[in-house]
């Protein structure tokens, strides 16, 4: 971590003890910053933003929870596939572990729709998570250097080397979406995928919807690696015509919490 980095984490810890909340915190440290550099941040926001699609497209996904019970092994596929294309390492300790798309139960998914006579598959088998990326996004909101930023098309990126390792965007985040790099991650790769960019220790980072890909006109890796199977499907929540829309007219969804307000993209079939 520099010395950049450790400054600013000093200042940001004596100011949250001293009383003040994340957002003042925020706030201040940006302005004091300077104000090239918040311009320079605020511009790399509408540069991203910009090589997105056009606002007419909001991405979005369904996952299909049954075919994952029927299945478990499209859950292996998804999270493999994954990992292989963004370099996510593999610690031999779970409280290292690196989450983009997981595995989990449903009771952990969806903790505030509790059910204590769950039939055997919802109480025993489990489902994928990820990022949701939302349309309100608390996460955007509180980074104080835009390394976390939306793009027009609803996609939440990740710049690695604007996060400071504050870890401001993993507490205002809701569900859990996001991991926190301590150890020296690089080692811990199998096969390193040159396409996309390692990552280094005290950085967050999480489920990017395989911008990557999409902004080339692929699918997100783990749609690609289950496409025979319909388990998660990946189109434009804008566009009436796209397959998710029909889909979501002809099948009942659940959202993960939507009662926060921050429009998750990622729907649940139950």
């Amino acid at each position: 971590m520099d010395t950049n980095r450790r400054n600013f984490l000093k200042v940001a810890g004596f100011t949250t003890l001293a009383g003040l909340g994340g957002t003042a915190v925020v706030d201040r440290l940006v302005a004091g910053a300077g104000m090239a550099q918040a311009s320079a941040a605020a511009s790399h926001g509408a540069e991203h933003a910009a090589a997105g699609a056009s606002s007419a497209t909001r991405w979005g996904m369904i996952i299909d929870i049954k075919k994952f019970y029927q299945d478990p092994g499209l859950g292996e596929k998804v999270v493999a596939a994954c990992h292989k294309v963004h370099n996510v390492p593999d610690f031999p300790e779970k409280r290292d572990e690196i989450k983009w798309i997981w595995m989990t139960h449903f009771a952990n998914a969806f903790p505030e729709k509790p059910n204590n006579h769950m039939d055997e598959a919802t109480a025993t088998k489990e489902l994928p998570i990820l990022c949701n990326h939302c349309d309100n996004p608390p996460c955007v909101r509180a980074c104080p250097t835009k390394a976390t930023f939306r793009y027009e098309d609803g996609i939440i990126g990740m710049d690695y080397h604007r996060c400071i390792g504050c870890r401001f965007c993993m507490a205002a985040c809701p569900y859990g979406s996001r991991s926190f790099n301590w150890r020296d991650p690089r080692p811990f790769i199998s096969e390193l995928n040159r396409d996309y960019p390692a990552r280094m220790r005290g950085v967050v980072e999480k489920c990017n919807f395989c911008v990557e890909r999409v902004h080339e006109g692929k699918l997100p890796a783990c749609v690609e690696a289950v496409a025979d199977t319909k388990a998660l499907v990946f189109g434009n929540l804008n566009d009436p015509n796209s397959e998710i829309r029909k889909i979501l007219k002809e099948q009942y969804t659940i959202q993960r919490n939507p009662s926060l307000g921050t429009l998750p993209s990622v729907f649940y079939i139950v």
